[in-house]
């Protein structure tokens, strides 16, 4: 029996941190990426298959070759503004080109996929924290397009014994405590990226997408969590499917939300450095508060995020950045 892990979006940001994270727990992650956004030197814990989602034949080759035993399945488009923008192709990509894997795992008999979901699919939940039980009610292609992937999943558990893991991430951020990998996306929409670039004078400022939220202090309060905890979860969430362990859906956060201002204030004690903010208007379907109740994730995984507070997060993202030349990760 292998112990091969496909990956797939490997080359991207959260991928090549869980790759990392395969590789220290004994697994062998493949990677699967077109490198449309991903890159080629974040790939470092194992092959590299350069390829598409869409291309079923080469991802059956992929499944045989490597005599894969499971799937993490990262790869997809995440501009919540460009799916607004070109929702086909989110909807064509995410959706469409992962029942291609799906089918493509049917067909070679692999029956285990943790999938890289998101709190998108919660949409603009009216309580807080945020529950697995919560409505889902995306406001946007990118979290329809995620939701409809769960969906697929919970159908084809049932019509063909799929298990899987469909793990709901807040807001992923920080870099490898170790300084191997990181966050970089191009455009760059995240704000502790954009936050440290400002402080590196790469960019001019930051931009505040909103001052009059009913928060404490009117900016967008968020649930961040460290990548190297989220690839954690997902190792945890892999080891249960493979010792037998039923479907399930688990928030990934840290119960603790932060505001835009908190974590420009933040960034500059991490720093060192002034940081310029731009004021500007809401964004349209960005809630005021996005936060976590991970606590199934705790009790049924055993998983504690070990570096997710926010000055921990900073810490790495700034070590990382400040780099000049730190290969980069989507």
């Amino acid at each position: 029996m292998t112990n091969a892990i496909l990956v797939t979006g490997g080359a991207g940001y959260i991928g090549s941190h869980a790759a990392k994270a395969l590789a220290r727990a004994g697994y062998e992650p493949v990677s699967y990426d077109n490198l449309s956004r991903g890159h080629r030197e974040a790939v470092r814990w194992g092959p590299l298959v350069d390829g598409d989602l869409a291309d079923r034949a080469l991802l059956v080759a992929t499944l045989r070759r490597y005599k894969i035993v499971a799937v993490m399945h990262f790869a997809a488009f995440a501009y919540v503004g460009e799916s607004v923008r070109e929702p086909e192709l989110y909807f064509r990509n995410n959706v469409a080109n992962s029942l291609v894997l799906l089918e493509a795992m049917g067909e070679v008999g692999v029956g285990e996929i943790v999938f890289s979901s998101t709190c998108a699919t919660y949409g603009l939940p009216e309580t807080m924290p945020i529950a697995e039980d919560t409505p889902q009610r995306p406001v946007n292609p990118y979290g329809e397009s995620k939701l409809m992937i769960e969906r697929m999943l919970h159908w084809l558990g049932g019509a063909r014994g799929l298990r899987y893991a469909a793990l709901r991430y807040f807001n992923a951020a920080g870099a490898d405590p170790e300084g191997e990998i990181g966050e970089g996306h191009e455009p760059e929409t995240h704000l502790i990226p954009l936050v440290l670039l400002a402080a590196l004078r790469r960019i001019e400022a930051v931009d505040i997408f909103g001052t009059d939220y009913p928060t404490p202090d009117g900016t967008a309060i968020r649930d961040y969590i460290h990548v190297h905890d989220l690839a954690a979860a997902h190792v945890l969430a892999l080891d249960r499917l493979r010792q037998g362990g039923a479907s399930l859906a688990l928030n990934l956060g840290t119960g603790r939300g932060y505001s835009v201002r908190e974590v420009i204030e933040m960034a500059e004690r991490v720093t060192g450095r002034s940081i310029a903010r731009r004021e500007a208007a809401r964004r349209p379907g960005d809630p005021p508060v996005l936060v976590a109740n991970a606590s199934r994730a705790r009790a049924v995984l055993g998983w504690t995020p070990m570096v997710s507070g926010l000055d921990d997060i900073l810490a790495t993202a700034w070590a990382w950045h400040a780099r000049s030349n730190a290969p980069r990760s989507a």
